[in-house]
């Protein structure tokens, strides 16, 4: 492990890989590997779609295009930096369990509506930066289990990763495009698409390696797979009645503050 790290971070190694990368890109079977990971990355990024819409569907029409953009754009720069080093800490136990509580918190946070506030450029701003940091953060925890296929499928080259994570970009900010307008026209939605996020966040934390370990060591394999499943369900009724009780509240909140407003 350290060794992996310590290459991480070596100058020399990146450089050599990336020379080496880019002999390939003359290769048919480069640009077919290509695709394949772009395939996969887009299969395995329907849910990650829904937060981007999610987080940016507050924001001012002219800021929504740069809310997805932005991002999703440094979403995939992490995956892409991070994949190696990612993947070898996804074999540490409680990292998946932490990073499932994060998302739980953040699927219930997206139920809640943003405070009234005044429409003048450092505050959208604010705004605007604070829906970046959440598409980051959940799509960085959401994307854990991605990152496998998409290595796998990049065989240790790192140029091929690059470069099918990078055009997976559009295709996911067009499908988080598609549901955001879904959300305008259905806010329904953002309760299924809490839910969806809820459904992640309880199979991130049952497929942690000390949760799947203990499980199987105790009751066996076979009852592993169902607490993932049960865990899902779970993550789905937590994201769903705190996130209520919490918009509930903040709901009550803006009201009460309107009517003070409104009283001569």
């Amino acid at each position: 492990m350290q060794g992996s790290i310590a290459l991480f971070f070596s100058f020399s190694d990146w450089s050599d890989r990336l020379l080496a990368s880019a002999d390939g890109l003359t290769q048919p079977t480069f640009w077919v590997a290509a695709a394949r990971i772009i395939v996969i990355n887009i299969l395995l990024s329907g849910d990650n779609a829904v937060v981007i819409a999610m987080a940016c569907r507050g924001l001012p029409p002219r800021q929504r295009f740069w809310g997805m953009v932005i991002g999703a754009g440094v979403a995939v720069v992490f995956l892409v930096a991070f994949t190696e080093i990612v993947a070898e800490l996804m074999l540490l136990p409680y990292l998946k369990l932490v990073g499932g509580l994060a998302l739980l918190y953040i699927a219930a946070k997206l139920l809640v509506p943003d405070d009234e506030h005044d429409e003048n450029e450092v505050e959208a701003a604010a705004h605007l930066w604070r829906a970046v940091r959440i598409v980051v953060v959940a799509d960085v925890i959401m994307s854990l289990d991605n990152i496998i296929a998409v290595a796998a499928a990049a065989e240790g080259d790192f140029t091929l990763l690059a470069i099918g994570l990078t055009v997976s970009i559009p295709m996911i900010i067009a499908g988080a495009a598609l549901f955001m307008a879904l959300l305008d026209r259905f806010p329904i939605l953002v309760w299924l698409g809490a839910a969806l996020l809820g459904w992640v966040a309880g199979e991130v934390i049952a497929t942690d390696p000390a949760v799947v370990n203990y499980i199987s060591g105790a009751f066996g394999a076979e009852v592993a797979e169902r607490v993932q499943v049960a865990a899902a369900i779970v993550g789905i009724v937590l994201v769903i009645t705190v996130g209520g009780l919490w918009r509930r509240s903040s709901l009550a909140k803006l009201r009460a503050v309107e009517s003070e407003q409104h009283v001569p």
